[in-house]
């Protein structure tokens, strides 16, 4: 009983965490760098916004300092997410809701490794990518 009530706090903390660091509703600098995914072993249907947030960090140099942090970083991410993955006291959902918190925690904390000048560059990807897809929302009803 008590593995089921920690499981389920866990689950509200991910989800208030999830609340507070959603995009496009976030008003400190810090949140909005914050991205929301999951891995795509561990969820299917989440495959094409790891590849899109992953393209937010593409095609930045990084300094030996900052590849073994972004580095360390992974490695516990892929800790935590192996734990839950196996947890069989968990509901699918509560996985999912996890699984994207340390995925949103994950890219959090590499954003904090960058230079201010590789932060302005990966927050104009996710606004330009952010544009796009609700460009692409809008378009689509008139498309039916």
């Amino acid at each position: 009983m008590n593995k089921n009530r920690f499981a389920v706090s866990v689950a509200v903390a991910v989800g208030l965490i999830l609340l507070v660091a959603a995009p496009g509703q976030a008003t400190t600098q810090n949140a909005q760098s914050v991205a929301a995914t999951a891995p795509a072993a561990a969820l299917p249907g989440q495959a094409k916004v790891s590849a899109t947030l992953e393209d937010d960090f593409a095609g930045l140099s990084y300094t030996d300092e900052q590849k073994a942090s972004i580095e360390r970083i992974h490695k516990d991410s892929a800790t935590r997410k192996a734990v839950v993955a196996k947890d069989a006291d968990l509901t699918p959902d509560q996985k999912d809701a996890m699984l994207i918190g340390y995925t949103r925690m994950e890219y959090g904390m590499m954003f904090n490794v960058l230079t201010p000048e590789q932060q302005r560059a990966v927050r104009k990807k996710m606004q330009t990518r952010r544009v796009a897809e609700q460009t692409a929302r809008a378009q689509k009803p008139t498309q039916k």
